[in-house]
């Protein structure tokens, strides 16, 4: 191995903020390389669907053609992967799915093959589709938390807590706070009965950090269990706490593994005034309460929080709920299609 030049050792002065600044560029410009290559691809596949809906429309033509296109287009493209029967059969469906151009040119032409075809094996609604691949936008998801999150429920669920974001937070961070929580939580990946005391869903959660952070949703950093804080000589134990990036501020959580009863409250707003003045930094705002209980009263819950001043909300978590019922198609598989991506095509 060369030693380097002499001329290389010693670079000049502002030469290592300039390459930082090439290597920010170049990156950023293959990652519109790599966008603009889907979206091309994204593209053509929903072209094809939509002749293959025009031709078998106008002509009557059945499912043998298809069939026979796969092989063709094998033939006169042997090195491009995606021509198989099945990923054909997808294009229809991704044409059928979206109608109109322009909605695959914007969101869904920038998700990548294997999301879009997760909108279309999981969801029926147009309105659903879009939606989760706005989200899927916003949060990078991977295609297996995509799955994940539309298999529970996450947009059916989400803003739904009881909170007093609206009066006792100013707009925007309101709508942002009461759209970071939900209701219910699933601690489905915990593993654990119906009966579970609080400490050990409390620790189970802990050790599935990664899940409960995923449950959560975007924004929410882990800083501990069990907190300690001294008041006045006397010491207390904060269940869970954690700090929002995007809201800027720490968030409280309490477990109860019984019913949700309006004295928890109490206990919840001590905790957050705690938080304020011994954690809390002078830029951070206001802490933020969720109280996680097995069942809730709505009615008592939105009495509860009446007359409290501190921003709080109360949602329900469920150790275990079946998970509801995917989408039958009569489209191939995901994985079906990826091994045929991958290697081999069937046929």
């Amino acid at each position: 191995m060369t030693d380097k030049p002499a001329s290389l050792t010693q670079p000049p002065e502002g030469y290592a903020d300039w390459l930082t600044e090439l290597k920010n560029r170049i990156h950023t410009t293959q990652q519109r390389a790599t966008l603009a290559v889907n979206r091309e691809l994204i593209l053509l596949y929903w072209q094809i669907g939509v002749d293959i809906l025009a031709r078998q429309a106008a002509q009557g033509w059945g499912a043998k053609v298809i069939e026979r296109l796969a092989h063709d287009l094998r033939n006169a493209f042997p090195d491009m992967k995606g021509f198989s029967r099945t990923n054909l059969l997808y294009m229809r469906a991704f044409a059928e799915a979206w109608p109109d151009e322009e909605i695959v040119q914007q969101a869904v032409g920038q998700l990548p093959w294997g999301h879009n075809l997760v909108l279309i094996s999981k969801l029926k609604s147009t309105q659903d589709r879009l939606a989760y691949a706005q989200k899927t936008l916003e949060n990078g998801w991977s295609r297996n938390v995509l799955v994940m999150q539309i298999e529970m429920r996450l947009l059916e669920r989400q803003g739904r807590a009881v909170t007093n974001f609206e009066q006792r937070l100013p707009k925007p961070q309101s709508d942002l706070a009461r759209e970071s929580l939900k209701d219910p939580y699933r601690f489905d990946f915990l593993g654990l009965g119906d009966e579970a005391y609080e400490r050990e869903t409390e620790n189970a959660l802990v050790r599935h950090v990664t899940e409960f952070l995923l449950e959560l949703g975007v924004g929410f950093a882990f800083v501990g269990q069990q907190v300690h804080l001294e008041v006045g000589g006397d010491d207390f134990f904060i269940d869970l706490l954690f700090y929002h990036l995007k809201l800027r501020c720490y968030v409280v959580i309490e477990l109860k593994a019984g019913d949700f009863k309006p004295e928890h409250l109490g206990q919840l707003g001590f905790y957050l005034t705690a938080v304020d003045r011994q954690v809390k930094a002078p830029e951070d705002q206001p802490t933020i309460g969720l109280l996680l209980c097995k069942n809730k009263n709505k009615v008592v819950a939105e009495y509860a929080l009446g007359d409290k001043t501190q921003p709080m909300g109360i949602a329900e978590y469920k150790l275990q709920e079946s998970l509801p019922e995917t989408l039958k198609t009569n489209l191939p598989s995901i994985e079906q299609i990826e091994r045929e991506l991958q290697g081999g095509d069937d046929e």
